[in-house]
């Protein structure tokens, strides 16, 4: 073989040598991630398994959570989600649409684009110190589901500004061309053209926010309190399940229901994961 073919054969060898490296290392990043991921997952499943009964679902705790179940806390954690995304939601969609569609890419979007972004990456228990001397001291609603709720939707709110916004620019300018050359209002163009073409990232950015609330624990024990009782109103205090959690096994109260409430808590959030994914694909396969 001549000198010049081995240089041009060795050539080709070092983008394949290379490639095979790249594809290796990331398949093995990959496959540790997962076996971490199930293995967390089969933990607390087979830890928590023994606990989850009937009874556990549906009482009451008795002796600060010794005994009994965690009905209080999964109503409370259902509430304060539903609470946080009912203010959130329609904002951050609001939001992100005033910034694609309604307003000029200048000082003021880019003011309000920097805030969601910082607001993204402050720690929770910053909303949570902030939901307390806001919404339970200042407003006066106490401990309550609604001051627990008004945190989780400030906490959450960046997060689905960002998504529906990336969402509404990735969908073809040629839709909204056509769209308003046809005579249609602009309005009348994000409603019927823009929306539908950017819900499957828009539910992705809403699920997201969802299953942040959900496991939400510093700025729902400052806000929402720790009641074990079952809350009747919006003004009552809630326990959430990560904060029964937390308390059961920061205090050694019973590690036997902690488990339990975790394994509840990682079922409720995997439910959540997989209909956010059905819901996707099948809107995904409507466009």
């Amino acid at each position: 073989m001549s000198l010049a073919r081995r240089e041009k054969r060795s050539r080709v060898e070092i983008p394949k040598a290379v490639d095979r490296f790249a594809y290796g290392l990331v398949a093995t990043a990959t496959g540790i991630a997962l076996v971490a991921l199930a293995f967390i997952i089969v933990f607390i499943f087979v830890k928590g398994a023994s606990v989850v009964t009937l009874e556990f679902l549906t009482q009451a705790p008795q002796r600060m959570g010794r005994a009994g179940g965690i009905l209080p806390s999964i109503v409370g954690t259902l509430a304060l989600t539903i609470v946080a995304l009912a203010i959130s939601a329609p904002l951050g969609i609001a939001s992100a649409i005033y910034l694609t569609e309604y307003t000029e890419e200048g000082r003021a979007s880019k003011v309000i684009r920097f805030g969601a972004e910082s607001l993204a990456g402050i720690p929770s228990i910053i909303f949570g110190l902030f939901g307390f001397l806001f919404f339970v001291v200042f407003l006066r609603f106490g401990w309550s589901v609604l001051s627990g709720g008004l945190t989780l939707a400030t906490m959450v709110l960046p997060t689905i500004i960002r998504t529906s916004e990336e969402s509404l620019r990735s969908v073809p300018r040629e839709y909204k061309e056509v769209s308003l050359s046809l005579g249609a209002s602009r309005w009348q163009t994000v409603v019927h053209v823009l929306l539908p073409s950017a819900l499957p990232g828009i539910i992705t950015g809403v699920m997201l926010a969802l299953g942040r609330a959900v496991g939400e624990t510093a700025a729902v024990i400052f806000t929402a309190g720790s009641s074990l009782r079952l809350p009747r109103g919006i003004m009552d205090p809630v326990r959430t399940l990560p904060v029964h959690f937390y308390v059961l096994a920061r205090e050694g109260i019973s590690l036997s229901n902690a488990y339990g409430t975790a394994a509840v808590l990682l079922f409720i959030v995997l439910v959540i994961e997989v209909a956010a994914n059905l819901i996707m694909a099948r809107f995904s396969n409507r466009s």
